[in-house]
């Protein structure tokens, strides 16, 4: 896969999720959620906005996002950003290189 495919994957899952997003939650996980929102003075959508901004932030940290973007699309989270493989941002894809041709290497 390319980045172009992990583009259209990304543009694909943003339009299934829509606007409204509703989740089952399991007992702990409402306790969880009951104790940051009496804590935090927060509505359950803001802690889970909350939530899903540290687990991302952690997961790209950890590189853990860029392992799994290489493994399914070999590409990393940067050069997503960037619109732009690797290859591309250095050049190194515009034209094939000939192979370097040793035999008069030291010759005068």
């Amino acid at each position: 896969m390319s980045l172009e495919d992990l583009t259209a994957d990304v543009e694909a899952t943003y339009d299934e999720l829509g606007s409204d997003l509703s989740i089952d939650l399991d007992e702990e996980t409402r306790r969880e959620l009951t104790m940051l929102g009496t804590v935090l003075d927060a509505d359950e959508a803001e802690i889970v906005e909350r939530a899903i901004h540290l687990f991302f932030q952690t997961t790209v940290d950890t590189g853990r996002l860029d392992f799994h973007l290489r493994s399914t699309y070999d590409v990393t989270y940067d050069e997503y950003l960037s619109g732009m493989t690797f290859e591309e941002m250095t050049g190194a894809d515009q034209f094939p290189q000939p192979a370097q041709n040793d035999d008069r290497r030291y010759q005068f």
